[in-house]
């Protein structure tokens, strides 16, 4: 079964700001289960992971548990948290007393919204994830890159706390050699924590107009060589993926992006590594 690790909902009256920024023209309008069960269904997706869109209405969570409840391709729910606020124990124990409060997989903070790159070795950060991982719960990271450097620095004092790294940390794949190499050093101690898994979501963003397989390829294969596919995991980023590429373009973009492995070794990438680290099916 394909797992899409990595997707979001919205309805933009509900205040989600970030949309009235330029050049977003193709998500000013909503984005609703139905629509979601459409793609996955042309594309052959078996279950999906909803995650925050970015603090926007106070609602927000309660609504993504009843959509989890009540829509069969969503498996799990990433909630957001505020990550260095004194009762993320209490927030958290609120989230699972809800309707779905169940599928509550995990919960993500708007980190690379934070102008201090060292926001995440903040003493009431890194509180905030110790909560998070008491609670059993996994933490989505989203950083941008300059910010991956601290992220290993709180992966690394919080090892039992399960981190998933979205969108391989934004790396500046529109800029080819360079964003390759401003992003290589940071990942790779990154990697180096065992107790974080990252998503191949968000790279044709990344890659701007124009992006190719072949320039995703590169930034794939050395996420495959640092973290190796039993911690890697699909995600489509839809509905932002449609500022650059269709729901299955993104899928098929990613198998092509793939260096060559074996069946298995790919299935882990398509959904083993986020059934275990989502808890999604035994």
């Amino acid at each position: 079964m394909i797992i899409d690790a990595h997707h979001h909902l919205w309805q933009p009256e509900r205040g989600y700001r970030w949309l009235d920024e330029p050049g977003l023209d193709r998500l000013r309008r909503p984005y609703l289960p139905a629509d979601l069960t459409a793609e996955t269904t042309a594309a052959g997706v078996g279950a999906t992971v909803l995650v925050e869109g970015g603090r926007c209405h106070p609602d927000e969570v309660a609504e993504f548990l009843g959509y989890a409840a009540t829509t069969p391709v969503i498996a799990a729910v990433v909630a957001w948290i505020d990550i260095g606020a004194p009762d993320v124990a209490a927030t958290l124990a609120a989230y699972r007393r809800l309707p779905g409060g169940e599928l509550l997989a995990g919960v993500r903070a708007q980190v690379q919204g934070e102008a201090d790159p060292d926001y995440l070795d903040r003493p009431e950060v890194r509180h905030g994830l110790a909560a998070v991982a008491a609670a059993g719960l996994s933490f989505d990271l989203v950083v941008r890159c300059e910010q991956l450097p601290a992220a290993a620095r709180a992966a690394y004092a919080v090892p039992e706390l399960k981190v998933v790294l979205d969108h391989l940390g934004k790396p500046r794949i529109d800029q080819g050699d360079t964003g390759l190499r401003a992003w290589l050093g940071p990942i790779t101690e990154l990697a180096g924590c065992p107790n974080v898994t990252a998503k191949l979501s968000g790279l044709v963003t990344e890659a701007g107009p124009g992006w190719t397989a072949a320039a995703l390829s590169r930034f794939v294969a050395a996420a495959v060589d640092l973290f190796g596919p039993e911690r890697l995991m699909f995600g489509s980023d839809w509905p932002v993926c449609l500022l650059r590429a269709g729901y299955r373009e993104v899928l098929d973009a990613l198998r092509e992006a793939l260096p060559p492995m074996s069946e298995p070794r790919r299935a882990e990438i398509f959904g083993g590594t986020a059934a275990r680290v989502y808890r999604l099916v035994s």
